[in-house]
């Protein structure tokens, strides 16, 4: 629901919301070729990095059957969504943005964990997909305040 006041966005809000959703496209195409790449069985273009290998061939990197990511592409396609919907002054969607985001920093200090001590490897793009999910976290904890309109 948009919210009541019939003020548009701040432009440090409206900022906020482009840059996560320029991130979240960022995560999305890669998070997609990975998909891709799982889904067809490709060889992983990862500069000749057997960690790269080691990673995204474990038992981690499918949930029930499903490429994690895919659950990526998924978060990420939420992410850019609802960031263009907050920007457009729907509250509902910036409550679904943070909460969407918490989630992924949740799932993404798994992973990391993961890959650190359960398989002793780090993948490449797991890594970079790791700091896109930090700087939008980031951008979540510092995001702007909703803009206060006075009634004087």
């Amino acid at each position: 629901m948009k919210t009541n006041s019939t003020s548009s966005r701040s432009r440090g809000e409206i900022i906020f919301y482009s840059a996560a959703a320029l991130i979240s496209l960022v995560g999305l195409a890669e998070s997609t070729y990975l998909t891709v790449i799982a889904l067809t069985g490709e060889t992983v273009l990862c500069g000749g990095s057997a960690d790269c290998f080691k990673v995204l061939g474990s038992s981690y990197a499918k949930i029930a059957g499903v490429p994690v990511a895919s659950l990526g592409a998924l978060a990420y396609f939420s992410v850019f969504t609802f960031a263009i919907f907050s920007a457009f002054n729907y509250d509902r969607a910036r409550k679904f943005l943070n909460w969407t985001v918490i989630a992924m920093f949740a799932m993404t200090l798994w992973l990391l964990f993961v890959q650190a001590f359960r398989l002793h490897a780090f993948c490449k793009y797991c890594l970079f997909s790791a700091a896109l999910i930090f700087l939008l976290m980031g951008l979540v904890v510092a995001r702007p305040g909703p803009q206060k309109t006075s009634n004087s």
